[in-house]
């Protein structure tokens, strides 16, 4: 009778160590030199310095104590880069999380959400263990651009009362019920406090379009409680709300945990993950484009799950990946997870030294540290953008939208998907009467799929062709296409020929390819595009513009085109 074989473990880690492995460790295998901790420390300490006042705003924004914000930047921040699947990512409280934090903490106190975190935390892991990473990456644009920009609004409609000094008790959670409680207490607003968030908010934008280098949000914080210090302004600030900061180390601890309420606390533990993960992969996507290189979505989800269930044990909030600080970090020269560990110990140290002087930190300055923040998380240029896409990815984002800022935001992502899946299902119909009408004869017109066609290609030029509608679940896969080639071609021909139709996130996803290609020098061609694409891509202003990007009718004559443009570059060369 022949042996049962053993599993061979090695083989095993092997096949998943591509998948689950730490970046750090893939850094640290491959050699990092004293010159890399060096960079990488200088990025941590920029990006410490970013985060330690929208930490403690965004921690406010959520209806808990400041403290708690930077603990979630320092064990989420820690754990993020340590296990994550991005060499780049940063981890920490974002503002997606405010308006579903806000509610579960009005509803179900502090230890409710430390039950919604903890679930989110496992939530994540068993996305990622179960791989569905990639899944996540296909959710339509218009229902993350919806949800963000609702989001958004809400964040700015949650700081009026420290905007303008208002003396009234606790802000309603729902949307018109706070701006009824606004209006009511409207004549109690304080002069002074207005100004000064004014003011902070002119020197932020400033500094924005003037000084972009220099840290505004902590240059703002820091002159606005020299101010109230120095000046003693009548205005709310930590210490008079919260007293203070405690100059303490993260404290692990486990409060009371309403484990009966569970069944209560899954849909906002389910969004919480869904944020969490869309985000953070989102995050990491875009620093792929600015670094070139290539994340680990399900190593990722494994250690925003981490990160989320350190941050409950130790007294914080929900985080994941944040965009605008995973740039500061690549701007500032990080390249490896180090730069991220260091931020999360900068900031320990920040808190440990600075803690009694973040007292005096006024909250209408923070406010208007979340006005800006919100500004930039609506995505106005998105938003119109896709405005002018189908109307059916209108339709989907003006819903999403309107449900995230006037009613619940994981009924707003359940209802966004559902349209969307079930306009899907409207176009696919579509799509087969559009085939059924389409003659044989078309496709001689783009030329049959000879084995020989490869070789018509003139150097420095490459194709690659896509068959079937380019929709929101393919889209993603655009990105994939120039890591193909070790050397970025001169001409990227995309063949277009067999694509019956394209929705709103089929165009933003071929806008971010067109823009990755002109970063790399490479000039694209579409070729072969039917009425509905060249309809809608013309409708959401993606054109020729005669050198970047070029239409041609056919294969054939986008060859054409490159060697009339390869001949005229030889005869003036």
């Amino acid at each position: 009778m022949a042996e049962p074989q053993r599993p061979d473990l090695r083989a095993l880690l092997q096949r998943l160590r591509p998948i689950y492995e730490p970046q750090l460790f893939s850094v640290l295998r491959g050699g990092y030199a004293a010159a890399d901790l060096r960079r990488d420390l200088v990025a941590g300490l920029t990006v410490a310095i970013v985060a330690l006042p929208l930490a403690m705003a965004l921690a406010i924004a959520s209806g808990t104590t400041p403290e708690k914000g930077l603990h979630t930047a320092i064990v989420a921040g820690f754990l993020t880069s340590f296990f994550g699947g991005s060499r780049v990512q940063i981890g920490g409280p974002t503002a997606a999380f405010i308006p579903v934090v806000f509610a579960v903490i009005e509803k179900f106190g502090y230890g409710g959400l430390i039950l919604c975190t903890l679930l989110a935390g496992f939530m994540l892991i068993g996305a990622g263990v179960l791989r569905l990473g990639v899944l996540m990456k296909y959710i339509p644009q218009p229902v993350v651009t919806g949800f963000t920009a609702g989001i958004a609004v809400s964040i700015f409609s949650s700081q009026i009362k420290d905007l303008f000094g208002l003396r009234m008790d606790a802000v309603p959670a729902e949307f018109f019920a706070r701006w009824q409680a606004y209006l009511q207490h409207a004549s109690s607003a304080a002069p002074v406090t207005a100004a000064l968030a004014g003011v902070g908010l002119v020197v932020i934008v400033a500094l924005r379009r003037w000084r972009p280098a220099w840290p505004g949000f902590l240059i703002v914080v820091s002159a606005s409680a020299a101010a109230v210090s120095l000046l003693a302004l009548p205005v709310d600030t930590i210490a008079t709300r919260f007293g203070g900061i405690p100059s303490a180390l993260p404290q692990f601890e486990i409060p009371h945990i309403p484990f009966e309420r569970t069944v209560e606390l899954f849909p906002s533990a389910f969004t919480i993950a869904f944020l969490a993960g869309v985000e953070s992969l989102l995050s990491a996507v875009v620093a792929d484009g600015m670094t070139g290189g290539r994340h680990r979505s399900n190593g990722e989800l494994v250690a925003q799950g981490a990160a989320n269930i350190g941050s409950a044990l130790f007294g914080g909030l929900p985080a994941t990946g944040a965009i605008a600080r995973t740039a500061v970090n690549i701007r500032s020269g990080g390249r490896s997870p180090v730069a991220g560990m260091a931020h999360a110990l900068f900031l320990l140290l920040f808190m440990l030294a600075v803690a009694p002087l973040m007292g005096y930190v006024p909250l209408a300055t923070l406010a208007a540290v979340l006005v800006v923040v919100a500004w930039q998380m609506s995505d106005l240029e998105s938003f119109r953008h896709l405005l002018k896409g189908p109307v059916g990815d209108r339709a989907v984002l003006l819903v999403t939208f309107a449900l995230t800022v006037m009613f619940d935001l994981t009924v707003a992502i359940e209802v966004g998907l559902v349209l969307a899946a079930f306009l899907f299902m409207h176009r696919m119909s579509e799509v087969v009467e559009l085939q059924s009408e389409v003659s044989l004869l078309e496709e001689d017109r783009d030329g049959a799929d000879e084995p020989d066609q490869r070789a018509q290609l003139p150097p420095g030029v490459e194709a690659f062709q896509i068959s079937g509608p380019l929709f929101f679940a393919v889209a993603n896969r655009l990105d994939e296409v120039l890591d193909q080639f070790p050397r970025a071609p001169a001409v990227f021909i995309l063949r277009l020929r067999l694509v019956p139709l394209i929705d709103a996130s089929g165009v933003t996803a071929l806008g971010q390819f067109l823009s990755r290609c002109e970063r790399r020098g490479t000039r694209v061609i579409l070729s072969g595009l039917r009425e509905q694409p060249r309809r809608v891509l013309t409708q959401m202003h993606v054109t020729p513009d005669g050198r970047q990007l070029r239409f041609a009718d056919n294969f054939a004559a986008a060859i054409a085109l490159c060697r009339a443009e390869a001949a005229a570059a030889d005869a003036t060369g």
